[in-house]
């Protein structure tokens, strides 16, 4: 409510904290709230839901699996499940629906895996839109999942998009990345107004950090994560022409997770989350808000 000013503590679902594809034993990564009172914690085999603010929790009807990403649109939840063993990792998903006030999950489309190294951003939302990733096309839904458009993705065949994101009602952004050398891969980004149908070059960010995530406004700025033996924010106020590196942690690599803005100047991601319960591995963890649609960035106090 105060943008990180103040902090209460709250219950959580009794389960650890880990990443996907490492155990067979049910853990949660990810957080999302449909309103301030309705959100969902999601992870390996489960779904805790919650409809009073988080202080009490329930474990929710949930598909086989692991949800890998969840966002609300449209009072529908999208999920994207997948099978992920330790042995093979997490390869081929199922975009999922459920009305946000309850009921049965029902199946959008298959999805090819490629990106885990922020596993819930793989669902961009804003708008009233949603758009994911499926190998070399992108999918984009309007109203919830109910129905959906797929277009290829501008990348090259030498390059890979791990990251998309939604920047009006009918509009895309897109990060490839490709080739580069230890630590750097070549990045373009491109833009979109008629849900991937064509695309046309912007800029091309820095080459620092192996791949990365981008997130957008609906008013010209842009933001990308990245990380490879230093960690990375970079910032564009003009439709991903141009861009600046605004942030950079000389933290090993320990990357970034959930970044996205909430209004057209406010955005928010977590600087090396912790992948285990009790954050045995001392990872950072710290929230670093922004006020200005990104070109600055502040840690908030716990």
């Amino acid at each position: 409510m105060d943008r990180g000013a103040s902090w209460a503590g709250l219950p959580a679902p009794p389960v650890p904290v880990g990443e996907p594809g490492t155990t067979s034993a049910p853990i949660v990564w990810g957080i999302r709230f449909a309103t301030p009172e309705h959100g969902f914690v999601f992870g390996d085999t489960g779904l805790w839901e919650t409809t009073d603010g988080g202080e009490h929790w329930s474990r929710a009807f949930a598909p086989a699996g692991s949800i890998l990403s969840l966002a609300i649109v449209r009072q529908q939840v999208l999920a994207l499940n997948a099978l992920c063993t330790p042995e093979s990792g997490c390869t081929y998903g199922t975009l999922m629906r459920r009305p946000l006030s309850g009921g049965s999950w029902s199946g959008v489309a298959k999805a090819t895996v490629t990106n885990l190294t922020d596993p819930d951003d793989m669902i961009a939302t804003q708008a009233g839109v949603a758009a994911v990733l499926d190998g070399r096309d992108v999918l984009v839904t309007r109203d919830g999942g109910f129905t959906y458009t797929l277009n290829p993705v501008p990348c090259t065949s030498e390059s890979s998009a791990p990251s998309v994101a939604v920047t009006s009602a009918t509009g895309l952004a897109i990060l490839c990345t490709g080739g580069g050398y230890t630590g750097h891969t070549v990045k373009q980004v491109y833009v979109s107004d008629d849900d991937g149908a064509r695309w046309a070059a912007a800029g091309a960010p820095s080459p620092a950090g192996d791949g990365g995530t981008i997130a957008a406004t609906t008013t010209g700025d842009m933001a990308i994560a990245t990380a490879s033996a230093a960690s990375w924010l970079f910032h564009s106020s003009n439709d991903g022409v141009t861009w600046q590196i605004v942030n950079e942690q000389y933290d090993g690599g320990v990357g970034w997770a959930d970044l996205g803005f909430t209004t057209a100047t406010d955005g928010v991601v977590v600087h090396g989350p912790a992948d285990s319960d009790g954050n045995s591995t001392q990872r950072p963890g710290q929230l670093f808000l922004t006020s200005d649609g990104g070109t600055t960035w502040r840690q908030v106090s716990f």
